[in-house]
């Protein structure tokens, strides 16, 4: 019989998804733009985005602006986040409570940067992400896998005591 998972669980594991996915295509954006520095200088520089195309030569002024050793490191660092955050989706899918840790932890520790940014500027986007981090967090704390003897269902709402 195959395994029922709770919605909320669920929306977790798909939200942790669509962030892996995200943060991966950036890294590998970056890691490109590294990789074509030179290119991209000249081609910010050609006569055809003199005349056409300002969303790209916006772009590509902000690409270029950074340095390359920041594409680097911020390539590299945005993949290995990609990488923890494909393991949080996966260890909760498996219902695992080191999963459940992991993600309180790295949860719990982006609140107060996102605070800080609602602080400086509210986006649509800033707003949504803290929500939905907010609501993740507020579900795992309440629906915590049970580390007693005979439950290993996460969220199982019957109360185990060791004796």
């Amino acid at each position: 019989m195959k395994k029922q998972r709770p919605p909320g669980l669920i929306a977790i594991v798909l939200y942790k998804s669509l962030v892996a996915s995200l943060l991966t295509v950036t890294s590998i954006a970056l890691l490109l733009a590294l990789n074509s520095h030179h290119f991209l200088e000249a081609l910010s520089e050609s006569l055809f985005l003199e005349t056409k195309l300002n969303i790209v030569k916006y772009l590509l002024g902000k690409i270029l602006i950074i340095k390359p050793h920041t594409l680097l490191f911020s390539g590299l660092a945005t993949g290995l986040y990609a990488i923890l955050t494909v393991l949080e989706a996966v260890g909760l899918w498996y219902e695992k409570a080191w999963a459940t840790i992991l993600v309180l932890l790295l949860v719990g520790i982006s609140i107060p940067p996102e605070i800080y940014e609602l602080v400086q500027g509210v986006t649509v986007l800033k707003l949504a992400v803290f929500i939905t981090n907010i609501a993740v967090l507020w579900y795992l704390l309440h629906h915590l896998p049970k580390h007693g003897k005979g439950s290993e269902n996460f969220g199982n709402s019957e109360d185990t005591h060791l004796t």
